[in-house]
């Protein structure tokens, strides 16, 4: 598994962690069919990465998977090493990989909040900075991180959840102007309601009354995410943004 390989280095390599469901899967299977060489993270999700997997390989479209729990830094350190030894580069950091949890402020345990930024803010802050060494060397590079419209606007009974998307946000846009003189990118993509999983544990009802407060009257898809990371790795001028994807929900 890490064996190096001889890889057209024209190519970009891309790491999305997170990569086997919702979001993190529809930026695996979109990037991928654009041409680009694709490592999908993935931590207990295992049936879904093979399903992943398995739907681009019978289009002929081969991607790289691994294995990592990456809000632990020995094992975050771990995905990047084995990406650079077979690679020998990193082009695009997609930080997606995060979990939610609705609760009341007073009912938060220390577990729970250090669960919560262990997974959505520390796992960016081991995975980059095991990344941008590479990229500083190479002098270019994207790193790409997967806020929230409730790291900008708060979340009530979401307060941890919250607060650790805010943290993604700061974290954005102070390494975009420590990076940007080694003309690295750093960016953040900070979602509304979006279709996945997460989102099930809404009633019919309450999904209705959300869109009625969203200008389109409708909730966003995964691909919308993917299609702004399309351009995001397209574009050459962009650096240390919160890019809001809601449908208008908060403008």
């Amino acid at each position: 598994m890490g064996e190096k390989q001889e890889v057209n280095i024209v190519n970009k390599i891309i790491v999305v962690t997170g990569g086997s469901r919702g979001i993190g899967a529809e930026i695996v299977k979109h990037l991928s069919k654009l041409g680009y060489t694709v490592i999908l993270n993935y931590n207990k999700s295992q049936t879904c990465a093979k399903n992943v997997e398995n739907e681009l390989k019978k289009q002929g479209i081969t991607v790289d998977t691994f294995k990592a729990d990456v809000s632990q830094k020995e094992e975050a350190e771990d995905l990047i090493k084995y990406v650079l030894n077979k690679y020998r580069k990193i082009d695009v950091l997609i930080n997606n990989a995060g979990i939610s949890q609705t609760k009341l402020f007073t009912e938060i345990s220390d577990e729970d909040w250090k669960y919560m930024m262990d997974n959505n803010l520390n796992s960016a802050f081991y995975c980059t900075r095991a990344t941008v060494k590479s990229m500083i060397q190479n002098k270019q590079g994207l790193v790409i991180n997967i806020s929230s419209i409730w790291g900008i606007t708060g979340g009530s009974m979401e307060v941890h959840y919250s607060t650790a998307k805010a943290g993604l946000i700061g974290f954005t846009k102070a390494l975009a102007k420590e990076l940007g003189p080694s003309n690295i990118r750093v960016n953040a993509i900070a979602p509304g309601i979006i279709d996945t999983d997460m989102n099930k544990e809404y009633s019919k009802g309450e999904i209705e009354e959300v869109k009625s407060q969203i200008p389109l009257e409708k909730i966003g898809n995964t691909i919308d995410i993917a299609k702004c990371i399309e351009w995001l790795i397209k574009d050459e001028y962009t650096t240390g943004q919160v890019i809001s994807i809601n449908g208008g929900w908060y403008i």
